[in-house]
């Protein structure tokens, strides 16, 4: 594991400085961190209110209701226990030196595409092409 540094909280990356330098490395590992801990936090929400609204609604419209909303929200679940794993990954990449470079090209992402993103492991332009090329090849 590599050492913590201290960053001034106004720090943002910048293009002036080497790229995924221990700065902008750690700058992206505590985003990715805070992120992880927010999702965490509302699954924790989510369950306790699960468990609380699990009464019996002698309405079937209620009921209906009430499981409809159940649904949703564990789907959204779902999708926050996929996006975790991405986020662990980004982390045991930032740990391996890999983090911040595309996979297909080995090219560095851009520093605005990893702000908006920070689980991105494809760069901009492989991002377009691999979508293109999934539009051409889908089963329609």
């Amino acid at each position: 594991m590599s050492k913590q540094i201290s960053l001034a909280p106004d720090y943002k990356p910048s293009d002036s400085e080497p790229f995924m330098n221990e700065r902008q490395r750690e700058y992206f590992r505590s985003k990715l961190l805070a992120w992880k801990d927010e999702i965490l936090k509302e699954a924790k929400e989510t369950l306790v209110t699960l468990q609380s609204e699990s009464e019996n609604h002698p309405d079937i419209a209620d009921r209906a209701s009430s499981e409809t909303d159940r649904a949703i929200e564990l789907r959204a679940r779902d999708r926050q226990r996929k996006l975790i794993s991405k986020i662990d990954a980004a982390l045991s990449r930032i740990e391996d030196g890999s983090y911040g470079y595309c996979e297909e090209t080995g090219e560095p992402i851009s520093l605005k595409r990893l702000e908006a993103r920070p689980i991105a492991t494809l760069s901009l332009e492989a991002q377009e092409r691999h979508e293109r090329n999934e539009r051409v090849f889908r089963d329609d």
